[in-house]
């Protein structure tokens, strides 16, 4: 008779260790330059993308040990895989060349047109503007186009580590709140809302203004910290000469491609079929191309698929945890809890619970909003963050430490925000 008990122990002591890997990711990059005989395994331990796919499959080798081979696989098979592909998918659109030249060119139009130094406005609209313009083109791709258009700006070698994990820890908990304006944008969300009956006027009217207003406080704050090491004048890339801009028809063929995979989110056959036709359409427009961000976010699918698969077997000790709290309690600990797994999963746990009150449901997706930029594993859009923006840290890596740290004062905006106003 399988042991059902057992697993779930090897479960909850493997997400443990994930949670331990993410922690150390820098300590195998200092390895692999001191053990070069062993640096490609070492490397392949220090990309934090890889860390939770890595321990899903021993979680899977476990399981068939305990279990056998076809209930393991029947465990892994029927899991709930539509998060990671539409990440892949929306990671690989919103960052083609022609998206990101056109909300470029739209950044830079606005900074030039705002009544303080350019360089800081290109970055407090790529903190504030971006993540609010996520309620409407989905979180994920939120954080693609601001990661790929902030990292020139601010994530470049002369800035200090400090200012950078500064600027990592608001865009990241900008972007978790700010896609609550909507029903459908941000994954916590869209867990709960058929559940509760919760549509995009209800979020607008109970998070989205209060949303809004810490994403303001954020973004100004992180920029007025920031504004000693921004560049002025031109962005750093410049303006495309006119013979490399893309034409208008391509830029809104883009556009009317991501719009597409919006709309189809819940349904992955089809966005993947849309997918399929976006890459045609590039391969057969290459001249107005960049190398499309595959590598990336296959990455960032591996690391989401990884958590579906380990935090399938959390629901044991995470909902008695959860249905336990009181609505008080229940805000902190949601922000808190978060940090150790994907807000979305949190609140998913939330909508099985019957007979919460109105209050309790407020405060377990406030904090879990509030919370979602403590860690690469708070919200599922964070991993892509990492991915785009890690190449500016020291030894291309992104220390969770750090991340905390930049990541606890806008945090507490956010609290205070959905709590007190």
């Amino acid at each position: 008779m399988p042991d059902t008990s057992a697993v779930q122990t090897v479960a909850a002591a493997l997400f443990g260790l994930a949670l331990v890997h993410t922690f150390a990711v820098r300590l195998f990059e200092r390895l692999a330059w001191r053990y070069p005989r062993h640096a490609g395994l070492l490397h392949l331990l220090g990309e934090i993308e890889v860390v939770f796919g890595f321990w899903a499959i021993v979680l899977v080798l476990a399981m068939a040990l305990f279990i056998g081979p076809a209930a393991a696989l029947d465990y892994a098979e029927t899991r709930q895989y539509t998060e990671p592909l539409f990440v892949f998918v929306v990671m690989v659109v919103a960052g083609s060349r022609p998206i990101l030249q056109a909300i470029r060119a739209g950044v830079d139009l606005l900074a030039e047109r705002l009544p303080f130094d350019t360089a800081q406005a290109r970055v407090w609209l790529c903190l504030a503007g971006v993540p609010l313009l996520g309620s409407l083109i989905t979180e994920p791709a939120a954080m693609t186009i601001a990661a790929l258009t902030l990292a020139p700006l601010v994530f470049r070698p002369e800035v200090p580590e400090k200012a950078k994990y500064m600027a990592l820890g608001v865009l990241f908990v900008n972007i978790s709140i700010g896609g609550t304006l909507t029903s459908f944008a941000a994954p916590p969300v869209l867990m709960v809302a058929a559940a509760w009956d919760w549509d995009s006027l209800f979020m607008a009217k109970t998070f989205g203004w209060k949303a809004t207003l810490a994403v303001l406080v954020n973004a100004s704050a992180g920029t007025y910290a920031l504004r000693e090491h921004l560049r002025t004048g031109p962005a750093p890339a410049g303006r495309p000469a006119a013979a490399d801009r893309v034409p208008a028809l391509v830029v809104a063929i883009h556009l009317a491609f991501l719009g597409a995979v919006v709309l189809l989110a819940h349904h992955p056959v089809a966005f993947l079929a849309m997918f399929l036709m976006f890459v045609g359409y590039t391969q057969a427009y290459e001249r107005h191309q960049s190398p499309l961000l595959i590598k990336e976010a296959l990455l960032v699918a591996f690391f989401l698929a990884g958590l579906v698969v380990l935090g399938g077997m959390q629901q044991w000790w995470l909902q008695p945890v959860v249905a336990g709290m009181s609505p008080k309690l229940l805000y902190v600990g949601a922000a808190v809890l978060t940090a150790f797994t994907d807000n979305a999963a949190l609140t998913y746990l939330g909508s099985l619970i019957t007979g919460m009150s109105a209050e309790a449901r407020y405060s377990l997706v406030a904090g879990a909003v509030a919370g979602g930029g403590l860690t690469v594993i708070a919200n599922a859009p964070n991993p892509a963050g990492v991915t785009l923006l890690k190449a500016g840290f020291a030894d291309g890596t992104v220390g969770a430490v750090g991340l905390l740290c930049g990541a606890m004062l806008p945090t507490g905006v956010a609290l205070a925000a959905f709590w007190f106003l």
